[in-house]
Protein backbone atom coordinates (compact mmCIF):
# COMPACT_ATOMS: atom_id res chain seq x y z
CA UNK A 1 0.00 0.00 0.00
CA UNK A 2 1.50 3.36 -1.05
CA UNK A 3 1.50 6.18 1.50
CA UNK A 4 -0.80 9.15 1.00
CA UNK A 5 1.58 12.10 1.57
CA UNK A 6 -0.34 14.54 3.76
CA UNK A 7 0.35 16.44 6.96
CA UNK A 8 -1.88 17.49 9.84
CA UNK A 9 -0.86 21.13 9.93
CA UNK A 10 -3.00 22.25 12.86
CA UNK A 11 -5.71 21.05 15.23
CA UNK A 12 -8.41 22.67 17.31
CA UNK A 13 -11.12 21.73 19.81
CA UNK A 14 -14.23 23.50 21.02
CA UNK A 15 -15.97 22.56 24.26
CA UNK A 16 -19.35 23.93 25.37
CA UNK A 17 -19.31 26.04 28.52
CA UNK A 18 -21.70 23.94 30.59
CA UNK A 19 -20.01 21.23 32.67
CA UNK A 20 -22.28 18.40 33.81
CA UNK A 21 -20.78 16.37 36.66
CA UNK A 22 -21.71 12.88 37.72
CA UNK A 23 -23.25 14.33 40.87
CA UNK A 24 -25.56 16.49 38.76
CA UNK A 25 -26.63 13.45 36.74
CA UNK A 26 -27.60 11.60 39.91
CA UNK A 27 -30.36 14.19 40.32
CA UNK A 28 -31.65 13.47 36.79
CA UNK A 29 -31.53 9.67 36.50
CA UNK A 30 -31.15 6.72 38.87
CA UNK A 31 -27.38 6.33 39.19
CA UNK A 32 -24.41 7.18 41.41
CA UNK A 33 -21.07 8.88 40.86
CA UNK A 34 -19.30 5.68 41.95
CA UNK A 35 -21.21 3.56 39.42
CA UNK A 36 -20.51 5.94 36.52
CA UNK A 37 -16.82 6.30 37.34
CA UNK A 38 -16.25 2.58 37.86
CA UNK A 39 -18.11 1.50 34.74
CA UNK A 40 -16.95 4.25 32.35
CA UNK A 41 -14.12 6.35 33.79
CA UNK A 42 -16.20 9.47 33.08
CA UNK A 43 -16.38 12.15 35.79
CA UNK A 44 -17.90 15.03 33.83
CA UNK A 45 -19.00 16.01 30.35
CA UNK A 46 -20.02 19.15 28.42
CA UNK A 47 -23.51 19.94 27.12
CA UNK A 48 -24.16 22.49 24.41
CA UNK A 49 -26.31 25.52 25.21
CA UNK A 50 -29.87 25.09 23.84
CA UNK A 51 -29.64 28.09 21.50
CA UNK A 52 -26.56 26.65 19.73
CA UNK A 53 -26.10 23.82 17.20
CA UNK A 54 -23.35 21.48 16.01
CA UNK A 55 -22.29 23.90 13.27
CA UNK A 56 -21.51 26.52 15.93
CA UNK A 57 -19.10 24.14 17.64
CA UNK A 58 -17.58 23.21 14.27
CA UNK A 59 -16.87 26.84 13.44
CA UNK A 60 -15.13 27.53 16.74
CA UNK A 61 -12.94 24.41 16.59
CA UNK A 62 -12.02 25.09 12.97
CA UNK A 63 -10.97 28.67 13.57
CA UNK A 64 -8.54 27.45 16.23
CA UNK A 65 -7.16 24.77 13.91
CA UNK A 66 -6.74 27.25 11.05
CA UNK A 67 -4.87 29.64 13.33
CA UNK A 68 -2.57 26.82 14.46
CA UNK A 69 -1.92 25.87 10.81
CA UNK A 70 -1.53 29.49 9.69
CA UNK A 71 -4.10 29.16 6.90
CA UNK A 72 -7.01 31.39 5.95
CA UNK A 73 -10.48 30.66 4.63
CA UNK A 74 -9.24 31.60 1.16
CA UNK A 75 -6.79 28.66 1.30
CA UNK A 76 -9.46 26.03 1.91
CA UNK A 77 -10.36 23.68 -0.93
CA UNK A 78 -12.64 21.24 0.93
CA UNK A 79 -14.71 21.31 4.13
CA UNK A 80 -15.66 17.91 5.55
CA UNK A 81 -17.97 17.71 8.56
CA UNK A 82 -18.24 14.38 10.37
CA UNK A 83 -21.30 14.18 12.63
CA UNK A 84 -24.40 12.10 13.30
CA UNK A 85 -26.07 15.05 15.07
CA UNK A 86 -26.32 17.43 12.11
CA UNK A 87 -28.05 20.80 12.43
CA UNK A 88 -31.06 19.51 10.47
CA UNK A 89 -31.80 16.60 8.06
CA UNK A 90 -31.56 19.00 5.11
CA UNK A 91 -29.47 21.03 4.37
CA UNK A 92 -25.79 20.12 4.66
CA UNK A 93 -24.07 20.98 7.94
CA UNK A 94 -20.77 21.22 6.06
CA UNK A 95 -22.32 23.89 3.86
CA UNK A 96 -23.44 25.84 6.93
CA UNK A 97 -19.92 25.66 8.36
CA UNK A 98 -18.34 26.65 5.03
CA UNK A 99 -20.53 29.75 4.88
CA UNK A 100 -19.78 30.69 8.50
CA UNK A 101 -16.03 30.44 7.80
CA UNK A 102 -16.36 32.41 4.54
CA UNK A 103 -14.55 29.59 2.74
CA UNK A 104 -16.38 30.26 -0.49
CA UNK A 105 -14.06 28.28 -2.81
CA UNK A 106 -14.47 25.05 -0.89
CA UNK A 107 -16.33 21.88 -1.82
CA UNK A 108 -18.36 20.36 1.01
CA UNK A 109 -18.89 16.81 2.23
CA UNK A 110 -20.91 15.41 5.14
CA UNK A 111 -19.81 12.10 6.71
CA UNK A 112 -22.59 10.87 8.97
CA UNK A 113 -23.80 7.35 9.54
CA UNK A 114 -20.71 5.68 11.02
CA UNK A 115 -21.34 7.61 14.25
CA UNK A 116 -18.18 7.56 16.38
CA UNK A 117 -16.12 6.37 13.38
CA UNK A 118 -17.16 9.37 11.27
CA UNK A 119 -14.06 11.43 12.03
CA UNK A 120 -11.63 8.67 11.07
CA UNK A 121 -13.50 8.06 7.81
CA UNK A 122 -13.47 11.81 7.10
CA UNK A 123 -9.71 12.02 7.57
CA UNK A 124 -9.14 9.19 5.09
CA UNK A 125 -11.43 10.97 2.62
CA UNK A 126 -9.37 14.14 3.08
CA UNK A 127 -6.12 12.28 2.44
CA UNK A 128 -7.53 10.75 -0.73
CA UNK A 129 -8.80 14.11 -2.01
CA UNK A 130 -5.39 15.66 -1.39
CA UNK A 131 -3.85 13.33 -3.95
CA UNK A 132 -5.44 15.53 -6.63
CA UNK A 133 -3.39 18.46 -7.88
CA UNK A 134 -6.49 20.62 -7.48
CA UNK A 135 -6.59 20.12 -3.69
CA UNK A 136 -4.07 21.51 -1.25
CA UNK A 137 -5.95 22.21 1.99
CA UNK A 138 -8.83 20.29 3.59
CA UNK A 139 -10.66 21.09 6.81
CA UNK A 140 -11.81 17.97 8.65
CA UNK A 141 -14.24 18.75 11.45
CA UNK A 142 -15.65 16.04 13.73
CA UNK A 143 -18.41 17.10 16.10
CA UNK A 144 -21.41 15.73 17.93
CA UNK A 145 -24.09 17.01 20.25
CA UNK A 146 -25.34 13.72 21.67
CA UNK A 147 -26.98 15.46 24.63
CA UNK A 148 -29.81 16.25 22.19
CA UNK A 149 -30.23 12.58 21.22
CA UNK A 150 -29.96 10.80 24.58
CA UNK A 151 -33.16 10.10 26.48
CA UNK A 152 -33.31 12.23 29.66
CA UNK A 153 -35.14 9.33 31.33
CA UNK A 154 -32.63 6.59 30.36
CA UNK A 155 -29.57 6.34 32.54
CA UNK A 156 -27.19 4.35 30.31
CA UNK A 157 -26.94 6.66 27.30
CA UNK A 158 -27.49 9.79 29.39
CA UNK A 159 -24.36 9.25 31.47
CA UNK A 160 -22.05 8.31 28.61
CA UNK A 161 -22.32 11.10 26.09
CA UNK A 162 -21.03 14.66 25.95
CA UNK A 163 -20.79 17.39 23.32
CA UNK A 164 -17.62 18.63 21.60
CA UNK A 165 -16.01 19.47 18.28
CA UNK A 166 -12.52 18.73 17.01
CA UNK A 167 -10.90 19.96 13.82
CA UNK A 168 -7.78 19.29 11.80
CA UNK A 169 -6.25 21.18 8.89
CA UNK A 170 -4.89 18.56 6.52
CA UNK A 171 -2.54 19.64 3.73
CA UNK A 172 -0.64 17.98 0.93
CA UNK A 173 2.92 17.00 1.85
CA UNK A 174 6.02 16.87 -0.32
CA UNK A 175 7.44 14.01 1.75
CA UNK A 176 6.54 10.65 0.27
CA UNK A 177 7.40 8.84 3.53
CA UNK A 178 4.91 10.78 5.66
CA UNK A 179 1.14 10.96 5.89
CA UNK A 180 -1.27 8.03 5.83
CA UNK A 181 0.84 4.90 5.67
CA UNK A 182 -2.01 2.38 5.81
CA UNK A 183 -5.58 1.86 6.94
CA UNK A 184 -7.96 -0.87 7.96
CA UNK A 185 -11.78 -0.67 7.96
CA UNK A 186 -14.45 -3.27 8.60
CA UNK A 187 -18.11 -3.73 9.48
CA UNK A 188 -20.61 -6.18 10.91
CA UNK A 189 -24.30 -5.29 10.64
CA UNK A 190 -25.89 -4.84 14.06
CA UNK A 191 -28.83 -2.84 15.40
CA UNK A 192 -27.47 -2.85 18.96
CA UNK A 193 -26.77 0.90 18.71
CA UNK A 194 -29.39 2.81 16.77
CA UNK A 195 -31.89 5.63 16.49
CA UNK A 196 -34.89 3.65 15.36
CA UNK A 197 -37.29 6.32 14.08
CA UNK A 198 -37.09 9.32 11.79
CA UNK A 199 -36.05 7.67 8.53
CA UNK A 200 -37.89 6.14 5.59
CA UNK A 201 -38.42 2.78 7.35
CA UNK A 202 -40.08 4.33 10.40
CA UNK A 203 -41.03 7.95 9.67
CA UNK A 204 -41.68 10.40 12.46
CA UNK A 205 -45.18 10.13 13.87
CA UNK A 206 -47.00 10.81 17.09
CA UNK A 207 -46.53 7.14 17.96
CA UNK A 208 -42.74 7.15 17.43
CA UNK A 209 -42.37 10.27 19.56
CA UNK A 210 -44.46 8.80 22.36
CA UNK A 211 -42.43 5.59 22.19
CA UNK A 212 -39.23 7.68 22.54
CA UNK A 213 -37.79 6.08 19.40
CA UNK A 214 -35.93 9.21 18.30
CA UNK A 215 -33.33 8.82 21.04
CA UNK A 216 -30.15 6.72 20.88
CA UNK A 217 -30.69 3.15 22.07
CA UNK A 218 -27.54 1.24 23.04
CA UNK A 219 -26.77 -2.28 24.21
CA UNK A 220 -23.70 -1.76 26.37
CA UNK A 221 -22.58 -5.40 26.40
CA UNK A 222 -22.70 -5.58 22.60
CA UNK A 223 -20.60 -2.41 22.36
CA UNK A 224 -18.05 -3.83 24.79
CA UNK A 225 -17.81 -7.12 22.87
CA UNK A 226 -17.40 -5.40 19.49
CA UNK A 227 -14.97 -2.72 20.64
CA UNK A 228 -12.64 -4.98 22.61
CA UNK A 229 -12.51 -7.38 19.69
CA UNK A 230 -12.30 -5.13 16.63
CA UNK A 231 -10.28 -2.13 17.82
CA UNK A 232 -7.12 -4.11 18.71
CA UNK A 233 -7.45 -6.28 15.60
CA UNK A 234 -7.88 -3.24 13.34
CA UNK A 235 -4.91 -1.42 14.88
CA UNK A 236 -2.73 -4.51 14.51
CA UNK A 237 -3.73 -4.92 10.86
CA UNK A 238 -3.15 -1.26 9.96
CA UNK A 239 0.24 -1.11 11.72
CA UNK A 240 1.32 -4.36 10.08
CA UNK A 241 0.23 -3.16 6.64
CA UNK A 242 2.21 0.05 7.23
CA UNK A 243 5.29 -2.07 7.89
CA UNK A 244 5.85 -0.68 11.39
CA UNK A 245 3.96 -3.12 13.60
CA UNK A 246 2.26 -2.16 16.85
CA UNK A 247 5.69 -1.85 18.49
CA UNK A 248 6.57 0.89 15.99
CA UNK A 249 3.60 3.10 16.86
CA UNK A 250 4.46 6.02 19.13
CA UNK A 251 0.97 7.41 19.85
CA UNK A 252 -2.48 5.81 20.01
CA UNK A 253 -5.42 8.19 19.52
CA UNK A 254 -8.39 5.99 20.33
CA UNK A 255 -12.15 6.23 20.40
CA UNK A 256 -13.00 7.99 23.66
CA UNK A 257 -16.04 5.93 24.66
CA UNK A 258 -15.17 4.12 27.85
CA UNK A 259 -11.95 4.00 29.85
CA UNK A 260 -12.33 0.27 30.48
CA UNK A 261 -12.61 -0.40 26.73
CA UNK A 262 -9.44 1.61 26.05
CA UNK A 263 -7.56 -0.24 28.79
CA UNK A 264 -8.73 -3.62 27.50
CA UNK A 265 -7.66 -2.74 23.95
CA UNK A 266 -4.23 -1.52 25.06
CA UNK A 267 -3.73 -4.62 27.19
CA UNK A 268 -4.54 -6.86 24.21
CA UNK A 269 -2.07 -4.86 22.10
CA UNK A 270 0.62 -4.95 24.80
CA UNK A 271 0.84 -1.14 24.78
CA UNK A 272 1.48 1.00 27.90
CA UNK A 273 -1.42 3.25 28.85
CA UNK A 274 0.72 6.41 28.76
CA UNK A 275 0.88 6.14 24.94
CA UNK A 276 -2.87 6.72 24.60
CA UNK A 277 -4.08 10.12 25.87
CA UNK A 278 -7.43 10.13 27.67
CA UNK A 279 -10.00 12.91 27.32
CA UNK A 280 -13.21 11.02 28.12
CA UNK A 281 -12.79 11.42 31.88
CA UNK A 282 -13.71 15.10 31.58
CA UNK A 283 -15.59 15.09 28.26
CA UNK A 284 -17.49 11.79 28.12
CA UNK A 285 -18.08 9.99 24.85
CA UNK A 286 -18.10 12.83 22.32
CA UNK A 287 -18.91 10.61 19.35
CA UNK A 288 -17.28 11.67 16.10
CA UNK A 289 -15.14 14.21 17.97
CA UNK A 290 -13.63 11.77 20.45
CA UNK A 291 -10.52 10.70 18.52
CA UNK A 292 -9.92 14.33 17.54
CA UNK A 293 -9.96 15.52 21.17
CA UNK A 294 -7.20 13.01 21.92
CA UNK A 295 -5.29 14.06 18.78
CA UNK A 296 -5.54 17.73 19.75
CA UNK A 297 -4.38 16.96 23.29
CA UNK A 298 -1.02 15.76 21.95
CA UNK A 299 -0.62 17.96 18.86
CA UNK A 300 -1.37 21.20 20.70
CA UNK A 301 1.27 20.36 23.32
CA UNK A 302 3.93 19.50 20.75
CA UNK A 303 4.07 15.88 21.92
CA UNK A 304 4.04 14.39 18.40
CA UNK A 305 7.43 14.86 16.78
CA UNK A 306 8.37 14.72 13.08
CA UNK A 307 8.93 11.15 11.98
CA UNK A 308 6.83 9.63 14.75
CA UNK A 309 4.05 7.19 13.90
CA UNK A 310 0.53 7.39 15.31
CA UNK A 311 -2.77 5.62 14.84
CA UNK A 312 -6.32 6.94 14.97
CA UNK A 313 -8.86 4.22 15.66
CA UNK A 314 -12.58 4.10 16.48
CA UNK A 315 -15.71 1.98 16.32
CA UNK A 316 -19.19 3.28 15.62
CA UNK A 317 -22.78 2.17 15.33
CA UNK A 318 -23.45 -0.36 12.66
CA UNK A 319 -21.01 -1.79 13.77
CA UNK A 320 -18.29 -0.07 11.73
CA UNK A 321 -14.68 0.24 12.82
CA UNK A 322 -11.45 1.53 11.36
CA UNK A 323 -7.86 2.60 11.90
CA UNK A 324 -5.50 5.01 10.15
CA UNK A 325 -1.76 4.64 10.61
CA UNK A 326 0.16 7.86 9.93
CA UNK A 327 3.69 9.24 10.12
CA UNK A 328 3.91 12.87 11.20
Amino acid sequence: MSALPVVIAGTGVHLPERIVTNDELTRMVRTTDEWITRRTGIRERRWLAPELAVSDMCGEATRSAMQAADVTAADVDVVIVATYTWDQPLLSTALIVKDALDAHRAMTFDVTHAACLNGVQALLLAAQLLQSAATRTVLVIAADCASRLTDPQERITRIFFGDAAGAAVVRRSTRADSGVLAWDFGSELSYKVQIKAGGSRLPTSEATVQAREHYVAMNGQAVWDAATRWLPDSITTAASTAGVGVEGVDHFFLHQANLNIIRAALEKLGVPEDRAPITLDRLGNTGSAGVFTALHHSFSRGLVNPGEVFVMSAIGAGFQWGTLCLRH
